[in-house]
């Protein structure tokens, strides 16, 4: 199964990276012992994230149904001071936890392999922290999401497809957003015009 996430990681000057990402999970959410869960990051080897990966070994996945967040994530408009009011440092550790989300999961590569394009990073829980109940399920928040997927694949899908996706989920947006999620979608909306422009 994927999870879509929240990702972040740091560099060696303690510089957080905030990243979208959807990690292959293994093993039982749901359970009582997050150790035994399993979760494959497959970052771009030409991100941040991955760079910031193979240097410390470390990362937060982040269960958040923040659209907004996942919106600006996505689109890299987070700035360092934004990041910086975001998260906070777990124990003088190289792992950084969003303040607000729902579950985070700090884990540990155990296994890096990559090729000119995407890298396969095996990570193993070490700790995790439920921090506030689940919302629940909003078609929405998931428009969003599906959005944000978009925002980063322009210089990969065709610009038809992309579009007609757009126009798909906006409905969706018209009938159950909030105020985030409305901003979220002109968020990406834009940003998605202008790169296909």
């Amino acid at each position: 199964m994927i999870l879509e996430s929240i990702v972040t990681t740091v560099d060696r000057d303690g510089r957080v990276n905030l990243a979208p990402m959807g990690p292959i999970v293994q093993g039982d959410l749901t359970g009582n012992d997050p150790t035994q869960i399993t979760f494959t990051l497959r970052p771009f080897v030409s991100s941040r994230t991955f760079g910031n990966l193979l240097e410390t070994k470390v990362a937060v996945i982040h269960v958040t149904d923040d659209a907004r967040l996942i919106a600006q994530a996505a689109v890299g408009s987070v700035d360092d001071a934004q990041v910086a009011s975001l998260v906070r440092q777990l124990d003088s550790t190289d792992w950084w936890p969003l303040n607000d989300c729902h579950r985070w999961f700090a884990v540990q590569a155990d296994s890096i392999q990559h090729d000119d394009l995407r890298s396969e990073m095996v990570c193993q829980v070490i700790q995790s922290q439920i921090v506030r109940p689940f919302f629940g399920f909003n078609r929405a928040k998931h428009a969003v999401l599906e959005a944000a997927i978009l925002a980063t694949r322009t210089h990969i899908l065709p610009a038809d497809e992309i579009r007609h996706e757009l126009r798909r989920l906006t409905p969706l947006i018209d009938k159950t957003a909030g105020p985030a999620e409305q901003e979220a979608f002109e968020l990406l909306r834009r940003t998605i015009d202008e790169r296909l422009a």
